[in-house]
């Protein structure tokens, strides 16, 4: 259990206009199973930059163990969890959400994913079986990205479908897993009618794609077009993704990056395992050159991921980080 002082009890409580119970919409959904629904991929990523997967071929008792893993060390007391580490940026990590006063009612453990297997000093403090079967899960779900990415490329009718995938099946990509436990909220049965804790605030991903996959505990949320938040109903046998905003820098806007964030529940945990997929450091993001029309212009400068990484680090969680490198102003991406 997260033990939070009173200040981020209060920083974390606030008034959200009661969005449990906000409208929700049909949320796209891809049937990986079947390769005629690329027009629906791209209306997806063009108006909301979010969607769930269905038929993803992930074993479901994968997906199972390592969350039953997960869990259990959850469970653990706050010192024995503590030895995996303090969150900077990997290992474990509690109500603080990065270096410039971002909180949440939240614990996690995050992990560098650029090889096929989790790595940083402080796993070795994990069972060999939580570690094998992250290893086992990371490689199941970066292909998953992989197949995802070059769908898209085939929604942009670019002509190689590789064209974004193949920054992850780079060695040096900068990938990511984190693991995020939002337990379960006593102060939200206290709390005000219209107030509701934070579990994670409001955000865009700045990488590629997020693969997000979560139990059966609701609270994510994501921002529509017209600013109201979209409750996303759980579904624990199925994937959601996230447009990032390098994603939407490669294809110069059409592509959304989704704000969202996660709400706690005052009876449930939710548990969330994401999948963050980065382009190597050195890599130069910019529009897709095959997919500009003539005469088209970017809408972005050009930026290594790296340069984007730090300048993510010195803002705050809500901020709209691609502005500092937008060269004509947001209207024209709406």
């Amino acid at each position: 259990m997260v033990v939070s002082s009173q200040s981020v009890l209060d920083d974390s409580l606030s008034e959200t206009g009661n969005p449990i119970n906000n409208f929700k919409v049909g949320i796209p959904v891809i049937d990986l199973s079947r390769a005629t629904q690329k027009a629906l991929l791209f209306q997806a990523c063009k108006e909301y930059g979010f969607f769930k997967v269905i038929n993803h071929g992930i074993p479901t008792k994968l997906i199972e163990k390592l969350e039953q893993e997960a869990m259990r060390f959850f469970n653990l007391s706050q010192t024995e969890k503590e030895k995996a580490g303090h969150g900077h940026p990997f290992g474990y990590g509690s109500k603080r959400i990065g270096p410039n006063g971002d909180v949440g009612w939240i614990e996690y453990l995050l992990f560098s994913a650029s090889q096929q297997y989790v790595s940083g000093r402080f796993t070795a403090s994990l069972p060999v079986s939580f570690r094998k079967l992250l290893d086992a899960y990371i490689k199941e779900v970066k292909t998953l990205a992989c197949n995802i990415l070059e769908r898209m490329a085939e929604g942009l009718e670019l002509e190689s479908k590789d064209v974004q995938s193949k920054m992850l099946q780079n060695e040096k990509n900068d990938s990511f897993f984190r693991i995020n436990h939002y337990p379960t909220c006593p102060n939200l049965l206290k709390a005000q009618c219209g107030q509701n804790m934070i579990g994670f605030g409001e955000h865009t991903d700045p990488q590629i794609i997020s693969v997000l996959r979560s139990n059966n505990t609701s609270g994510l949320q994501i921002s529509g077009k017209d600013g109201n938040w979209i409750s996303v109903p759980s579904d624990s046998n199925s994937f959601f993704i996230n447009v990032g905003d390098t994603l939407q820098v490669l294809t110069n806007g059409r592509f959304k990056s989704v704000k969202h964030r996660v709400l706690a529940d005052g009876r449930d945990s939710r548990l969330s395992m994401i999948y963050f997929a980065g382009p190597p450091l050195t890599e130069k993001i910019a529009p897709i050159c095959s997919l500009m029309d003539d005469g088209e212009e970017s809408l972005y400068k050009e930026f290594t991921w790296s340069e984007y990484k730090m300048s993510v680090f010195k803002s705050k969680l809500a901020d709209n980080r691609l502005q500092i490198f937008e060269k004509t102003t947001t209207a024209a991406l709406q």
